[in-house]
């Protein structure tokens, strides 16, 4: 039986705090996590000041690139790997200097050409969502990456947060299998851990899903994020 690839989406759930930070990395590495992945920008590079109450979430949550180098170490000491979603072209350029071993795309980012080449660039293998993508959107980049010859996962996504078992629509695990020639994940944004086991059934390896320390952890993704002791379950699932 092939062994699941599981991602612990730490995301902004740390809050801006790097001992926090490290604190999730500590508690997925205890969970099971294969690896852990965070979220590279400089708030104006990624929202418009006039989007007031985004922005200032987004300023709360941002780490600067030299917490990210000291995560970065930490989780190579912890032995769990260490890659975050950029959202610009100097984030790709400084995790590419970090030696991750993955990159992510934001479902949302899909169609951001100059973000694609630059990531294209690096040629590191890279996991993009699809949640908001149309399909045209999708074949797109997966025409390129094949291009290029570097290995791309497409996640199964429903931007709904939080989605529901109801909602998953995991029929389209399949036919993505059957469209597309490279591995299909899943991004799951549900508080519960029944989706990531349907779609391991389904032939998906590769499972993303938001990661809190436990559920007395006050963070901006808490609704869509699951437990450490949740994550051990769907480990040993």
């Amino acid at each position: 039986m092939v062994k699941n690839f599981l991602i612990a989406e730490a995301g902004i759930n740390h809050n801006g705090n790097l001992k926090t930070a490290l604190k999730l990395v500590d508690a997925a590495k205890r969970s099971g996590a294969d690896a852990i992945k965070f979220q590279t920008y400089k708030t104006e590079k990624r929202i418009h000041k006039k989007y007031k109450k985004i922005f200032a979430i987004l300023k709360k949550c941002e780490l600067n690139y030299k917490e990210f180098r000291i995560l970065k170490e930490y989780c190579d000491q912890k032995k769990i790997i260490f890659f975050s979603t950029p959202f610009d072209l100097e984030a790709v350029d400084f995790l590419s200097e970090l030696k991750v071993k993955l990159f992510k795309i934001a479902s949302f980012d899909i169609g951001n050409k100059p973000l694609i080449n630059s990531i294209l660039k690096k040629k590191r293998k890279t996991i993009i969502s699809t949640g908001m993508a149309k399909m045209e959107e999708i074949s797109s980049v997966y025409k390129k990456f094949k291009r290029n010859k570097i290995p791309l996962i497409l996640m199964h996504c429903i931007s709904s947060y939080p989605n529901n078992i109801e909602s998953s629509y995991l029929s389209n695990i399949n036919f993505l299998s059957k469209k597309f020639n490279c591995e299909i994940g899943l991004s799951d944004h549900s508080n519960g851990i029944e989706i990531p086991i349907f779609s391991s059934l389904l032939g998906v390896r590769y499972i993303e899903k938001h990661f809190k320390i436990n559920n007395n952890h006050k963070c901006v993704d808490s609704s869509v994020s699951i437990t450490g002791n949740q994550f051990l379950e769907l480990k040993y699932k």
